[in-house]
């Protein structure tokens, strides 16, 4: 009998939200909507819910899959964007470098990362040392 439930609960739901293969940005914003609501029902989320819920999940996924493929960074790329999103200046790097002078050259691309400054930048940003990694 619950089964019967779930799967009339669940057949109203995709009568409701009619999802499809995601195949414009209003149609992906309009089931990233649907997922928030969703997600805001917290631990009250029916299991039919939750069922709509990873199925929307998936079709955003695959669209966004197709449709944002971000560009591989560099390494000084990723170090010059934690340094600006953090508000940090050269001078806070010197614990990581061990001198000015290693710092600028690092920054200014003139010198490579080095091995042992990846450790040391991925312990200083909390993040892994392989986003350091020159590939």
């Amino acid at each position: 009998m619950k089964a019967a439930i779930l799967d009339r609960e669940y057949a109203q739901l995709l009568a409701a939200i009619q999802p499809k293969v995601i195949e414009t940005e209003e149609e992906n914003e309009f089931y990233l909507a649907e997922v928030t609501k969703l997600m805001r029902l917290g631990d009250a989320i029916s299991p039919a819910q939750e069922r709509l819920l990873r199925l929307l999940v998936n079709l955003i996924e695959s669209f966004e899959d197709r449709h944002y493929q971000l560009k591989s960074a560099t390494p000084l790329e990723i170090l010059t964007e934690l340094v600006r999103d953090r508000g940090l200046n050269q001078k806070d790097l010197l614990p990581v470098f061990g001198s000015q002078g290693i710092a600028s050259e690092v920054l200014n691309g003139k010198r490579r990362i080095s091995k042992a400054h990846t450790k040391a930048l991925g312990a200083f940003f909390k993040v892994s040392p392989s986003l350091f990694f020159d590939n």
